[in-house]
């Protein structure tokens, strides 16, 4: 295997579409995966990616960063939380989320392996 590996995220391996409102474009490297997730406005994890995961919420951890736009997260235990831009995040399974205002929610993030996949 080469020393150093580079795949730029405007050409990734992979794109996964949500059920609308965005999609998923996904660089994996070795063992590293990393996605640049486009959450348009009315975007919301319970209607756009519940249907092509098939479980009740995110069971995904995500770590990342928000390059722009808003998102809320809501766990399974009712906790909310907001991210924006220049945030940092992990969120830990059992979650729903959505963006929040007009403009898409862009995120960095390396959770991703099996996000946005159909069960199977």
């Amino acid at each position: 295997m080469a020393a150093v590996e580079s795949q730029s995220i405007d050409r990734p391996h992979e794109r996964r579409p949500f059920k609308d409102h965005g999609h998923m474009d996904v660089v994996t490297l070795g063992d590293f995966t990393m996605g640049k997730g486009t959450f348009e406005p009315g975007w919301r994890w319970s209607e756009d990616v519940k249907p092509i995961a098939g479980t009740e919420s995110c069971e995904a951890t995500h770590t990342g960063f928000c390059l722009s736009g808003r998102m809320t997260v809501r766990m399974d235990d009712g906790t909310e939380a907001s991210v924006g831009p220049g945030d940092v995040v992990r969120i830990e399974p059992g979650h729903d989320a959505w963006v929040d205002g007009d403009e898409p929610c862009v995120l960095l993030d390396t959770g991703v392996a099996a996000y946005a996949k159909p069960a199977g």
